[in-house]
């Protein structure tokens, strides 16, 4: 009898075999002749060597679909298997104005006016600077957009990064080691990545450095070539910061640049590196500024209110 194994690569074995594995039952049911066994992270399928050959087609096809959509369902296994088995299940994510779907088939896409003109911007430039308040989905949306570029393999690698400036706080008075400092500053984009990648594929990404989140000190010395690079809270870098992070970049690499100039952490009569950077880098060509504001603003709607009101003693001032 003929022997076929599968193996589940960055794949949670859980969510693709189904509650009580119910997708593999259901590929019993269409492949009855076969016989299938799923264990760890692994299919075996035992029958006549056409009938495996069938099986490992339509396998690889539900494994791109889960791959890009990361879920699999009743209705979307019975289409795989009953469809044209030349079709391709990874261009219809393609269409529309849906970046990624994330954790549990949520859709991510941008949201508003100038979250859609920064992805048309970071689509025609190779760097381009996101200027805007909290809230305005600045680092979501470019984090969504790293994902893509990843996912369709324009890229080979994600590399997120933010400077680790103490605001009003002082990391030697924090516990653990370097790491367990840093990764406070480091959440908000642990938490944009586990919306759009499952755990366990976001851990083995991390483990492998397919996905690199690291202090902006930790960029210097190095080219970075085939990644889509994002540095977060720019307006917290000074001058040689912002210079050093501009030239790290390598061939075939996207640069996304984000923050607030209205939130700078740095101390007293220190330069913000992002400010002085939109000023002498607006009229090159490829690099590419967008502003959004607080029409931009998805978070609670308070947050609106929040920066309206703070905007307007600052602008009294």
């Amino acid at each position: 009898m003929n022997e076929l194994i599968l193996e589940l690569e960055e794949i949670t074995p859980k969510e693709f075999f189904g509650a009580q594995n119910a997708n593999i039952e259901l590929l019993k049911k269409y492949f009855p002749k076969l016989k299938i066994v799923a264990r760890g992270n692994k299919i075996k399928a035992y029958g006549d060597e056409d009938l495996l050959e069938e099986f490992d087609t339509r396998m690889m096809m539900l494994m791109q679909h889960f791959g890009r959509y990361n879920k699999l369902d009743e209705n979307v296994i019975e289409r795989v298997l009953t469809s044209n088995s030349s079709e391709d299940y990874s261009t219809s994510a393609k269409s529309g104005d849906v970046l990624v779907h994330g954790v549990g088939g949520r859709l991510i896409k941008a949201q508003t006016v100038n979250q859609r003109k920064m992805v048309e911007t970071i689509r025609k430039n190779d760097m381009v600077f996101a200027i805007g308040p909290a809230g305005t989905g600045k680092t979501y949306t470019g984090v969504a957009l790293a994902v893509q570029a990843l996912k369709s393999k324009e890229v080979k690698r994600i590399i997120l990064t933010r400077p680790a400036v103490e605001a009003g706080e002082n990391l030697g008075f924090l516990p653990g080691d370097l790491k367990e400092k840093l990764d406070p500053y480091m959440q908000p984009l642990y938490d944009a990545l586990r919306d759009m990648i499952p755990h366990e594929k976001l851990d083995s990404y991390i483990e492998k450095g397919v996905i690199q989140i690291a202090p902006l000190a930790f960029m210097r010395g190095r080219t970075l070539d085939n990644a889509f690079v994002i540095l977060d809270e720019g307006q917290n870098t000074t001058h040689a910061q912002m210079k050093m992070f501009l030239t790290r970049m390598g061939k075939n690499a996207k640069f996304l640049l984000t923050g607030d100039p209205g939130q700078v952490d740095l101390p007293r009569r220190t330069i913000s590196g992002l400010k002085e950077a939109l000023l002498v880098l607006k009229n090159i060509e490829g690099i590419g500024i967008v502003y959004l504001d607080d029409k931009d603003v998805i978070r609670h709607k308070l947050v609106k209110k929040v920066i309206a009101a703070y905007k307007s003693i600052e602008n009294r001032d």
